[in-house]
Order: structure tokens, then sequence, then C-alpha cells
């Protein structure tokens, strides 16, 4: 699930995306930024608590930003529709910081 998700993401950050809904708030796009990386941290640190290791959390956190990072800059290079944005940057790091926060606590209350 996972992998799917990573492999999904990179797809609909690199190409034009059309018909996306609104939510109404004219911080929309930032919205979808904080939910997909929270996602993708939450998913990976789920994925890879098995390892049990104090420093998963702080690897899974640090690769969702630093492909967060990437895609922007891909975007800017790959894409001419898209283009790099330093808020989306921000908005995917905010998502990372939850959804990694997200299952570390989860986890933290299933070993109680």
């Amino acid at each position: 699930m996972s992998i799917t998700y990573t492999l999904a993401l990179i797809i609909a950050s690199l190409i034009t995306l059309k018909g996306v809904p609104s939510l109404g708030s004219s911080f929309d796009d930032k919205i979808y930024h904080i939910v997909a990386y929270l996602g993708l941290a939450f998913l990976w640190a789920f994925y890879l608590k098995p390892y049990k290791t104090k420093y998963v959390p702080f690897g899974v956190f640090f690769l969702a930003a630093f492909l967060g990072f990437v895609l922007e800059l891909l975007q800017y290079y790959v894409n001419p529709n898209r283009s790099y944005d330093t808020y989306d940057l921000i908005a995917n790091t905010i998502g990372a910081i939850f959804g990694t926060l997200i299952a570390v606590q989860l986890n933290t209350d299933k070993l109680k």
C-alpha cells in the first residue's frame, strides 16, 4: 500500500490535474498538499514500524519531506503547466510532520 500510494503521489505531482474538487477555501491547494504528505508519512511509518528503532520516524519524516522537495523541483522541469512553489513545499513538510507524529502516537498507544 505504501509503495502504491507513493507512486500515485509521484504521478499526481508531475501531471496536469484538471477538475480537482474545490473545498471552498483559498488554500485548497495547500490543504491537498498537507493531506497528501500526511498520508505518505503515515503509511510509511506504519509499514516500517516492525523495525521498532527510534530513528524510523525521523527517517520517514526526512524522506517524505525530501520527496516533496524533489517533486516540487521536478514539476518546474518536467511539466510546463506546473511550477515550483515554496508554500507547497512548506505544506508538504507540515503534512509529513503530522503524518509521522500521528503514526508514532498510534504505535505508542498499541504498545501500552
